[in-house]
């Protein structure tokens, strides 16, 4: 009997699933280095507007999750801000690359970002399964923040309920994290006047990620990572460490510097690797964790990343306050 050779169409099947079971195993040092680590993305930008960015954001948090991961989300939601704020006749300006956040502003922030962008983001996670547990920074004290001012041209500046988080109380979250929750943030603190502040969300992912002893901070951005020199030069700086940021900061644009800033203060606080990647990527997110060349730019400390990569990960001890205070 004559063997039949099989048919051009399996065999492209079979080259197909080959493929796809060689990227799957190179996902396997990850997967074994990053289980039951905790990591913190900052979701905002274009990915955030686009309903298939969005779709896609969802299902790679779920896949972090079923691959044994701890993700935390923190979001922003400028763009759906300011589309509300129009709507309700409310002028919206900014001061310093920040808006200005009047008590009729504040009002508006809260309410597009606790009630309607979180609940949004925990719909999408939830399709998948009774994972996302939706909270503000409000929520059990998670975030505090004092009122934050600016200076233009020499001169202070008042900017409003715009707050610099001074403090995080990671309990609750560590809580949801312990139960195989996924929290999802809205970047909103409480004030000590019993008010409440509308904070930088690159800040308080920032802040959360040291306060959890993360072994990753990922900021989802609209570029495809920090440039050397931008616009002159366009190329991608791929690694550097904190000393190196810090000489870099002068010098990047008002965009990028909270974002970098954020990065900084994430891996002097104890957080082994920041990122920033590119969010308009569809899943971007698994990219970074799960591959060998990862994409974006990436901050680390190397003592400690050199203790994760090895296996051993990152303990946190005690760090309740913003910026690696301990």
């Amino acid at each position: 009997m004559i063997a039949r050779s099989p048919h051009p169409t399996e065999d492209h099947a079979r080259a197909v699933a080959l493929d796809k079971a060689a990227h799957l195993i190179e996902a396997l040092p990850w997967l074994s280095r990053f289980h039951g680590r905790t990591v913190v993305v900052k979701y905002g930008g274009n990915a955030m507007v686009s309903e298939e960015l969005r779709v896609r954001f969802a299902e790679s948090i779920v896949f972090l999750r079923y691959a044994g991961l701890r993700p935390v989300v923190v979001h922003g939601g400028g763009p759906q801000i300011s589309a509300q704020l129009e709507r309700s006749g409310v002028e919206s300006t900014f001061t310093a690359g920040l808006r200005v956040t009047t008590d009729e502003a504040m009002d508006i922030v809260r309410m597009v970002l606790t009630g309607q962008v979180n609940r949004e983001i925990v719909g999408l996670v939830n399709q998948h399964g009774p994972f996302a547990v939706g909270m503000s920074g409000e929520d059990a004290n998670l975030l505090t923040a004092e009122r934050k001012t600016v200076e233009v041209d020499g001169e202070t500046v008042d900017i409003g309920r715009v707050g610099e988080v001074t403090g995080v109380d990671p309990g609750a979250v560590a809580a949801l994290l312990d139960d195989g929750r996924v929290p999802v943030v809205s970047s909103v603190a409480r004030a000590d006047d019993g008010g409440v502040y509308n904070v930088n969300a690159d800040t308080a992912a920032s802040a959360l990620a040291v306060a959890l002893g993360a072994s990753k901070l990922i900021m989802l951005t609209d570029v495809e990572g920090l440039f050397s020199d931008y616009p002159h030069n366009t190329e991608l700086i791929s690694r550097l460490d904190a000393e190196e940021l810090r000489g870099l900061l002068p010098s990047l644009s008002s965009g990028m510097l909270p974002k970098m800033e954020a990065c900084l203060r994430a891996v002097e606080g104890g957080v082994p690797q920041a990122h920033i990647i590119d969010g308009r990527v569809p899943h971007s997110l698994l990219l970074e964790v799960f591959t060998d060349q990862g994409v974006g730019t990436m901050v680390a400390d190397p003592e400690l990343e050199a203790s994760l990569l090895a296996g051993n990960g990152h303990i946190h001890t005690t760090a309740t306050k913003a910026g690696g205070a301990q």
